[in-house]
């Protein structure tokens, strides 16, 4: 499969949108800045450095500290996998020695695989130079695209023992009490303070109706070398889900103090939670949270306090509109903290927009700012966009300034 990756000029916009509102870019408020290279407008606590833009897809990017150091950036380049029937899409990798000063060449991460790639969901266990790469492998004779379970595969993983230059697998998990189980999964784990690995994933249904997503978790107490699934698989759709949207996914876990709380994809127009104060066995109904988001998932870490729980959200609701969900509400991305493991939140602060002029007639592409993945690096907080699921953008933001970004109010808006 041939990629080719090339900086193009990235067509700015004349206005970007902040709270919903239409701002000319040279007109922008107190406390924002055009960062033109990288079609964003921005805080200026914010610095960012386009890696690269190709003129293929690029899906999740997802990023982690190597064990020797390095910042390792993978993503899934080409179509995606759900929309394949053949060898659609390679996964990439990007790899920098100094912290994100300078980035190699980008190169085909794991070699010799014939099957579609969808993200790179970094796991390294404490005390371990080994690098995981789980989530969906949707291996050709295990995977079906048929009856609208296209996006359903075997979950599995890749593992590296040399820095993540070669890797091998995929290692396919079949759950004690769920063998042969197929769904998705894109969204990191969680290691608890017993070392309990869990691992959100979701079984969907698209094309036939609605698109019907529903909610398990995989856990594990021994290292990943066995896995039950939770809640008890009784068929398709039989996970948590909320009625009447029969939808709830994407979870992404965090242990916070003594408890582990999931914070959930809904379309309804918020981010729902969940906890669990028995190490992920048994869980609380899931609960609205104050966070305003549309159908896309969580974006979510625990600062360096190991209290203190950020969430990055868009801060638009999609229920507003008249005709279902519209992909322009992924184009803005908003701060929010929680003290107490996710049930209230600050009042939202503005991190960053899309700034780039639509020119694919195709709002899931012209205004993505969804799907971020990010790590801390001493008193820096890493974030990766595959903006416009065209470029790979990194983003950095000094810890202490996240508590300092401009709220609505300071933008005049």
């Amino acid at each position: 499969m041939s990629l080719k990756f090339q900086y193009l000029q990235i067509p700015l916009s004349d206005t970007v949108e902040i709270f919903s509102k239409k701002i000319p870019v040279n007109a922008l408020p107190k406390g924002v800045k055009l960062m033109e290279d990288l079609g964003l407008a921005g805080s200026t606590q914010v610095s960012g450095s386009l890696l690269y833009r190709s003129n293929v897809y690029l899906f999740e990017v997802r990023g982690t500290i190597t064990p020797n150091g390095d910042y390792l950036v993978m993503f899934p380049a080409g179509d995606h996998y759900a929309a394949c029937d053949k060898k659609g899409n390679t996964m990439m990798a990007l790899r920098s020695k100094d912290k994100g000063q300078t980035w190699s060449n980008p190169y085909i991460a794991f070699k010799n695989i014939d099957f579609n790639q969808h993200a790179f969901i970094p796991y390294i266990p404490k005390n371990s130079k080994r690098i995981y790469s789980y989530g969906t492998q949707p291996v050709w004779g295990l995977y079906t695209r048929d009856k609208g379970l296209r996006e359903d595969a075997p979950l599995g993983y890749f593992y590296s023992d040399d820095d993540g230059f070669t890797w091998k697998g995929p290692e396919i998990i079949s759950p004690v009490n769920a063998p042969g189980l197929l769904g998705i999964s894109v969204m990191r784990l969680c290691e608890t303070n017993k070392g309990t690995l869990i691992f959100s994933v979701s079984d969907n249904i698209v094309d036939i109706g609605p698109t019907r997503v529903s909610q398990y978790i995989l856990r594990s107490e021994d290292a990943g070398k066995s896995w039950e699934l939770i809640p008890e698989y009784k068929g398709i759709l039989s996970g948590w889900n909320i009625k009447p949207m029969d939808f709830m996914g994407e979870g992404v876990p965090l242990q916070v103090g003594d408890r582990v709380v999931m914070l959930e994809r809904m379309p309804e127009g918020h981010i729902w939670a969940m906890w669990s104060d028995d190490d992920g066995k048994t869980w609380t109904d899931p609960v609205q949270t104050s966070l305003v988001h549309p159908d896309a998932p969580p974006m979510a870490i625990v600062l360096s306090d190991k209290k203190t729980i950020l969430a990055l959200h868009h801060n638009r609701d999609c229920t507003s509109k008249k005709k279902g969900f519209d992909f322009e509400n992924r184009s803005e991305v908003w701060v929010s903290f929680s003290q107490d493991c996710g049930k209230t939140w600050s009042e939202s602060s503005f991190l960053f927009c899309n700034a780039a002029k639509p020119d694919a007639d195709n709002t899931f592409l012209d205004h993505q700012c969804s799907y971020l993945d990010m790590f801390i690096d001493g008193d820096t907080l890493n974030i990766w966009v595959p903006h416009r699921w065209r470029q790979v953008v990194h983003l950095q933001i000094k810890e202490k300034d996240l508590f300092n970004l401009p709220k609505r109010s300071d933008l005049g808006l």
